[in-house]
């Protein structure tokens, strides 16, 4: 069964508004020690070098709290009404479905920058866990929605987030609809390259071959991709093949051949978002600043 792409959208929808309390014991995982609390969470991942007024950066700031979630732990469950709105400072979550018959479909992947919640009320209709070793700053929702009210910037920059989900969420469909795997892996290592190009380092140069981080494994990306495991090695090997793509390791892979790889994915409007001169180029002018 193919996943539902709607999963990727930010929860954002009007309603009433339901203030929850943010316990002490969500602050951090289990295992972490109490000095974490006291870590303070990035408001580059939110902003993406946006500019906000600095009186709304730091009525953020009073409000937010960083949260770590090793691999596997749960965030939210389906049909919670979250106190918090979420972003993601590090690592990657998964949006997985539950159905009747209590098979599990993950339906999404949020990764850096990306935020999640219900503002204006409403109860979440996934489940969202960690898919590796995660950061996540969260704002408490009845201030936030307060402060989402008080300044335009804040508001707009919620509302190229969801633009850019809307964006990821027509990828996936046209993905998800194409018949065989192997273009639905070639689909989803094009969006890899693209669409979170600038995403947690999940782009490497090497030479004139670019790297690509799968931030998950390979039974999550199954269930992405609506197939078993198998099929997905064996898609890999036949995108290898056919020399446009590398093995490098389970979770590495480099791309020979960006345009064949698009002409892989089999839809022509996943075709020409970037040539790989230009993509390598980008990566590293990135990693030149890093290290600078």
């Amino acid at each position: 069964m193919i996943a539902e792409p709607r999963g990727l959208l930010i929860f954002f929808r009007s309603g009433g508004v339901s203030h929850l309390p943010i316990t002490s014991g969500e602050l951090v995982s289990p295992n972490q020690s109490n000095a974490s609390q006291n870590a303070v969470c990035s408001l580059d991942r939110l902003t993406h070098g946006t500019a906000l007024p600095q009186d709304t950066v730091e009525a953020l700031r009073s409000i937010c709290t960083l949260r770590r979630y090793t691999a596997g732990q749960a965030i939210a469950e389906a049909g919670e009404e979250p106190g918090f709105v979420g972003c993601v400072q590090h690592g990657v979550l998964r949006m997985q479905k539950t159905l009747q018959d209590g098979r599990q479909h993950i339906v999404g992947l949020l990764v850096e920058g990306d935020m999640f919640g219900r503002v204006l009320g409403g109860t979440l209709d996934v489940a969202i866990e960690a898919a590796t070793d995660a950061e996540v700053c969260a704002f408490r929702r009845a201030p936030f929605e307060t402060l989402l009210a008080q300044s335009p910037e804040l508001d707009r920059l919620v509302l190229v987030s969801v633009l850019t989900e809307l964006d990821r969420a027509r990828d996936w469909m046209i993905i998800l609809g194409t018949p065989r795997i192997r273009e639905r892996l070639a689909g989803f290592l094009l969006v890899l390259c693209t669409r979170f190009a600038t995403t947690d380092n999940l782009l490497r140069a090497r030479g004139t071959a670019l790297d690509v981080v799968v931030p998950i494994n390979r039974t999550d990306l199954a269930h992405l991709l609506g197939t078993r495991p198998e099929s997905i090695s064996r898609a890999f090997h036949a995108l290898a093949d056919t020399g446009c793509i590398t093995l490098r390791k389970p979770d590495l892979i480099g791309i020979l051949d960006l345009e064949a790889l698009a002409a892989e994915a089999g839809e022509d409007e996943l075709k020409g978002r970037a040539t790989l001169k230009f993509l390598l180029a980008s990566v590293q002018a990135r990693a030149s600043k890093s290290s600078g």
